[in-house]
Parts: structure tokens; sequence; C-alpha cells
């Protein structure tokens, strides 16, 4: 004896996993609907990479964060840069009076690694950051020429 399946509650399965993936979706849309900004990791740290004479020079934009905000971490070919906000409410101050009709400042976190092209003096690495933006310089590695050596015998 077959058993044959339901059409509808496939159907019914298939509306359920779409509502989901949708709802999934629709919580990475910001908050002005459907047409505003579409929010990506990649999107809130632009990043442009420079090579220059004896060094390469990193411009980030991490528009809202403040220096005290920004981890970053230099190995020989990775820039690793990690940025994480909290905004914090002083319950004490104008707990009573200050009714949110909408809070969207809670939390923002967002990091980013850039493979670099060439070693970089780890030590002689400097950042700066104005106005949201992030400035890191890496100067190069020096290499040194190959020492050719004589092979001595018969």
């Amino acid at each position: 004896m077959s058993t044959r399946s339901n059409p509808f509650e496939e159907l019914e399965r298939l509306f359920e996993r779409m509502s989901r993936q949708f709802d999934d979706a629709s919580r990475t849309w910001e908050s002005d609907g459907p047409f505003g900004r579409w929010s990506s990791t990649v999107e809130s740290m632009a990043v442009d990479l420079v090579d220059r004479d004896g060094e390469f020079v990193a411009t980030v934009d991490l528009p809202g964060f403040e220096r005290d905000e920004v981890d970053i971490q230099v190995t020989d070919h990775t820039l690793r840069i990690h940025a994480e906000h909290e905004e914090v409410i002083d319950e004490e101050e104008g707990a009573e009076e200050d009714r949110y009709i909408r809070h969207e400042r809670r939390h923002e976190s967002t990091q980013r690694s850039i493979r670099l092209p060439e070693e970089v003096d780890k030590e002689g690495v400097e950042a700066q950051m104005k106005n949201g933006v992030l400035t890191v310089t890496l100067p190069k590695l020096e290499v040194e020429e190959p020492l050719s050596i004589e092979i001595d015998g018969e």
C-alpha cells in the first residue's frame, strides 16, 4: 500500500519556508523601508588601499565610531580592523521623562581583513582617525638583495 503525500501540506511547508526567508531578508534592510539602502558589513566599512612608494595607505570609513572603539591588528600580509560601538542609556538620567518611540542606536559591530600584496614593517605602522575616517599607513618591508655565495671546492 503506497502512501500519497498531501500536496496542500507540501505547499504549506513551502509558504512557511518562504515566509521565514522573507523575514530573515527584511531584517537586513535599514529602517527606512524596502526601498531603503541595503545594509551589509562590507558597506559599513568601505576600504581604499593605495600603493604609494614604499608604503600602503588604507583609508577606511567608520562613521559613528570613536578612536577607542577601533582595534587594528597587522601581520606581515594582513590588516585586520574591528570596530564595536554600544549605545549606553543612562537609566537614572531622564528615564521617567524620555519615552522612546523608536530606539535603533544600540550596538554596532563591524570587522574587515585586508590581504596586503607585500610584507609590511609592523613596527612602523601608523593610524589616525578624523571625522569617522581611519587612515592606516603601512610601510613596506625592505627586501634585501640576495647575497651571492661562491662555492669552494674542486
